[in-house]
């Protein structure tokens, strides 16, 4: 057993795909997992944001590589997981947090507005999680960590998403599920359910009167910034959460407390 607080959170030269890393939440985590010394594979339909994620990895003197791709498309991630493979190495961690989040009345969705949320956020998880299992069976070791929401427990006073909601609360029980199929193959699943973060999502000039709304519902009186949820991430993927499978673990500043 390692005891040491280095040892145990240590994920230097660990190889992580990361999917939605060409913004928010997962641009700036993979940024963090190069930080403590992995080298990280990023993937994303965002092409400009990519290349300024492998930008500020290479700035840091780190190994990367990055794959334009849509987490809709099976095939797609296959085809970036064997280059990872092929060129980094395998894969130890994965971090899903390709998403998209919109608001309308319940009464109001569209067939297609309500589809192409769970196509990206449910099914693209699912599809990422499917293809990064398959590599990491055959070791018997790996760990996969999903982005949900904290409203995929609660319901979000003011915000009418209900496909939005619901995706997310897919999302933790499909991590619960795909962590107890896949425990005898060495593969831990577990999901971070952040709160309201500074994303580019959220920080639209729309979103200004929303975001005091937001700040004042949150106990502690702030939204997260991006790098907050670099912690629990780097927790999850290192040794030191080496018990935890089927966790969601929420990073919200106490709103769900309330």
């Amino acid at each position: 057993m390692k005891y040491n607080s280095n040892e145990l959170f240590n994920i230097e030269d660990d190889i992580i795909f990361v999917t939605g890393a060409g913004r928010g939440i997962g641009q700036t985590v993979a940024i963090g997992f190069a930080s403590s010394g992995a080298k990280v594979a990023c993937f994303d339909l965002n092409l400009d944001g990519l290349r300024e994620t492998q930008k500020k990895i290479k700035q840091l003197n780190q190994k990367t590589i990055i794959f334009e791709g849509d987490v809709r498309n099976s095939s797609e991630i296959r085809y970036a997981i064997e280059e990872v493979e092929k060129e980094l190495g395998p894969i130890d961690v994965a971090f899903n947090s390709a998403g998209i989040a919109n608001a309308n009345p319940a009464e109001e969705l569209s067939n297609e507005q309500w589809q192409n949320m769970f196509d990206i956020n449910l099914s693209g998880i699912f599809f990422s999680c499917q293809e990064e299992a398959k590599v990491m069976m055959k070791r018997k070791k790996g760990s996969i960590i999903n982005i949900a929401s904290m409203s995929g427990t609660i319901v979000n006073r003011g915000l009418k998403q209900v496909h939005y909601n619901s995706s997310k609360a897919g999302v933790i029980h499909l991590t619960k599920s795909l962590a107890m199929e896949w425990i005898d193959y060495g593969i831990r699943v577990n999901s971070i359910s952040p709160g309201y973060t500074k994303t580019p999502m959220n920080l639209r000039p729309e979103m200004a009167d929303q975001i005091k709304v937001f700040e004042n519902d949150t106990p502690i009186k702030r939204m997260a910034a991006p790098e907050e949820i670099v912690g629990p991430s780097i927790f999850l993927a290192s040794e030191a959460s080496s018990f935890c499978t089927g966790i969601d673990l929420i990073v919200d500043g106490g709103f769900v407390c309330w």
